[in-house]
């Protein structure tokens, strides 16, 4: 279901290409075909691609005779390990999840770097990519990457849940505080965190820091890049205090780093638990795991009580790329080439809750408070696209756990983060 309301994309300029999104743990999933000989496209993807990925992917073979492909998922966290090594060996799948931008070792930036992507810059799509996107799809100058749209960050919510403790969506950081005394005081997890999941760990940071960083510094990344910023003396000291306050209030589910994302996934769609910080993308999980998709929705998560302040998260969502190795090329590449016509991309990207890459946007009716935000041009994307290497990221998720599990300070933490950082391209 999708509200007719159109975003133009000049609200989205400001969301420079990409970030690591999230990869929602799934069981693989066969696609049609049994294997990946005989002309079968074998894909690999995370779970928040499953929605808009194999419905292109049937759509495709429904149009194109003798075409068939072999779908599975992974685990975001599998993904970095196992399938960048097959990259590497050249045994890679043919078409294959990537993440946009830089910041992992499954990024755009890091795979083409390394000769491990198809480069996609004849396709007529990839003259369409926003200008302020091209930093999520490009190396170079060379198109490496599909991605459908734009995901929002924030909290996402059962309705039912609010009402029963009489709340609604907070603006401020301190009516967020208020809200999460009322739900508890109900009986419901105010927030429901599985920061088992490593991904999950840095939602909650991605969330404050539009706020208590870009809000006042909004050329903080520049200023990291040369040397005159750090995490450890910026606003990310508000941020990950402001975690840890969440934690300290018993406003988290017991024990996060043993709670999974799906756990948290069926709390929150359950009605156990009010909300969860999370990815538009994975609004369908959320909506799935209740007994109405109607019980969810989502609102920008504040990280400030100046209301003009609680700027938000906005990035290039998750992606596939062709492994420069792949046997089946030409079906890849005539693969992604559809993917890229605007019928298919509108359908990939309703799917997924995010706002399509270009032309006329139908909004997922979730996502209508975000979209002040994006008209002020008060978004920025996602923390790590703009960072130097693929060690920023896992470090950030190590220290949260740490910080979560009592074993670390912030300062320490975000020191850690600011190491990795030094350590360059």
């Amino acid at each position: 279901m999708a509200l007719d309301r159109s975003v133009s994309r000049r609200r989205l300029l400001q969301l420079a290409g990409g970030a690591t999104l999230a990869g929602a743990l799934s069981a693989c999933g066969g696609g049609n075909g049994s294997s990946s000989s005989g002309g079968t496209l074998k894909v690999i993807g995370v779970g928040d691609q499953e929605a808009g990925l194999r419905k292109v992917l049937d759509s495709y073979k429904s149009s194109h005779s003798g075409f068939d492909f072999n779908l599975s998922f992974a685990p975001a966290d599998q993904v970095q390990t196992a399938l960048r090594t097959q990259l590497g060996g050249g045994n890679a799948p043919d078409v294959h999840v990537v993440y946009p931008g830089n910041g992992s070792a499954m990024s755009m930036a890091q795979l083409s770097k390394a000769g491990l992507l198809t480069d996609l810059s004849s396709q007529s799509w990839t003259q369409k990519v926003p200008a302020g996107f091209k930093g999520a799809f490009q190396n170079d100058g060379k198109t490496y990457i599909f991605s459908p749209g734009s995901s929002m960050l924030g909290a996402i919510y059962n309705k039912k849940a609010f009402a029963t403790a009489g709340v609604q969506p907070p603006t401020t950081w301190s009516e967020l505080l208020a809200v999460c005394d009322k739900l508890k005081a109900k009986g419901i997890v105010p927030i429901a965190l599985g920061a088992q999941t490593p991904w999950i760990t840095q939602l909650i940071p991605y969330a404050l820091v539009p706020g208590t960083v870009y809000a006042k510094t909004p050329d903080f990344d520049d200023k990291m890049s040369a040397g005159q910023a750090s995490f450890a003396d910026s606003g990310w000291v508000d941020a990950m205090d402001k975690y840890l306050e969440l934690q300290k209030k018993g406003y988290f589910n017991d024990n996060p780093n043993g709670t999974t994302y799906e756990q948290a996934t069926s709390m929150v769609g359950t009605g156990k638990a009010a909300m969860a910080v999370q990815v538009s993308a994975v609004l369908s999980a959320f909506r799935a795991a209740a007994p109405s998709p109607d019980d969810l929705s989502m609102f920008p998560f504040p990280a400030t009580d100046v209301a003009a302040d609680n700027w938000i998260p906005a990035g290039v969502v998750v992606g596939i790329a062709v492994s420069a190795k792949s046997k089946q090329a030409d079906s890849a590449k005539g693969f992604l080439d559809f993917c890229g016509q605007q019928e298919n991309l509108n359908t990939w990207a309703e799917a997924v809750s995010c706002v399509p890459l270009y032309g006329d946007a139908k909004v997922d009716p979730a996502l209508t408070s975000f979209l002040p935000a994006l008209k002020a041009n008060k978004a920025v994307p996602f923390m790590d696209q703009r960072w130097p290497n693929a060690e920023v990221q896992p470090t950030h998720f190590a220290v949260v756990q740490q910080l979560l599990g009592g074993k670390t300070t912030v300062q320490d933490a975000l020191k850690k983060m600011d190491d990795a950082y030094k350590k360059g391209a």
